[in-house]
């Protein structure tokens, strides 16, 4: 059932990330915002002033007890590894699914029963494009994409069986300020060093949809406040896509450098990486929600955001 996110306690996990930081401040302004983090990737600096913190692990059962209370409207819970090609798979599956199993069952025990979650469109693996959310069967292709399919399936069951409400995001690919490690930065971070020369993974060709993280904020949002189901679960993303060689060119510009271009070669970045994804959001357009402008604007906007802040950090 919706929720109206006014004059309510929310738990934000993994809130000193790219999205949990950007969610605890949009909520902060109606709301009594607590971010659990346990700044294993998140930062500190990146938790906004007001909103109460606690360093916390949730891989660790008692640490979870100590921010999953009664006094909950909802669980934001973002806390996870969202590294595509993390070094160590079996650690990224195992600890993501138990993270998510321990919030719940924290919930449970303590009568909390909406949660919003972060999935991702790895699930889908390559599917047809646009991918809408009722597409099967879902096969996913790298560890990252099991694991959230994997936390889908054990939020299903607590919408299905122990009457929780949940409110699912496949994300595209989310950008925005004090993002690292994914292409924009690395691209940036590249030409830092080298203006004359930029790397790029695989042939260039990869094409996927980008969303700026504010939209994507405004979006979530929207969904808790207007879905009506148990089980509610959305695509976020833009209805355009943008292909690696195409970010390159755009953080080039605004950079104001002409790099010449040296591809990697293949069909995909690296093992798992899927190369084309263009999610369907007709779904979250019949909700009344669209995103401002296309995977391009997300990815410019991305990229003066963050190459002002790297700029700063390498001089």
């Amino acid at each position: 059932m919706s929720l109206t996110l006014s004059d309510k306690r929310v738990l934000v996990t993994g809130g000193a990330g790219l999205v949990g930081s950007h969610i605890a401040a949009h909520l902060a302004a109606d709301n009594d915002v607590v971010v659990a983090d346990d700044l294993s990737k998140g930062t500190r600096e990146r938790v906004p002033d007001g909103v109460a913190f606690v360093q916390a692990d949730m891989t660790d059962p008692d640490d979870v007890a100590t921010v999953v209370t009664e006094d909950l409207d909802i669980v934001f819970h973002f806390a996870a590894y969202t590294d595509t090609n993390y070094g160590n798979p079996r650690q990224l599956f195992e600890e993501n699914t138990e993270m998510t199993y321990n919030v719940l069952e924290r919930m449970q025990e303590v009568g909390v029963t909406n949660i919003a979650f972060t999935s991702s469109s790895t699930v889908y693996g390559e599917a047809p494009r646009p991918t809408p959310e009722d597409y099967a069967p879902l096969e996913p292709i790298s560890i990252y994409g099991s694991s959230k399919l994997a936390d889908e399936g054990l939020l299903s069951t607590f919408a299905h069986s122990y009457d929780f409400t949940v409110y699912m995001y496949r994300f595209a690919n989310i950008v925005g300020p004090k993002q690292r490690g994914n292409v924009i930065p690395d691209f940036i971070e590249k030409l830092l060093e080298d203006p004359e020369t930029l790397e790029i993974l695989g042939n260039g060709r990869q094409e996927k949809s980008y969303l700026h993280v504010e939209d994507c904020v405004e979006a979530m949002c929207h969904v808790v406040e207007n879905a009506d189901r148990d089980y509610n679960v959305y695509n976020l993303g833009t209805r355009t896509t943008t292909s690696v060689t195409t970010i390159a060119n755009i953080v080039a510009d605004v950079m104001g450098l002409d790099p010449d271009y040296e591809y990697t070669g293949g069909d995909r970045g690296w093992t798992g990486d899927v190369p084309k994804m263009r999610l369907s959001v007709e779904k979250l357009s019949a909700l009344g929600w669209e995103p401002d402008g296309s995977s391009d604007d997300a990815v410019r906007r991305a990229a003066e955001e963050l190459y002002g802040e790297l700029k700063a950090e390498y001089e």
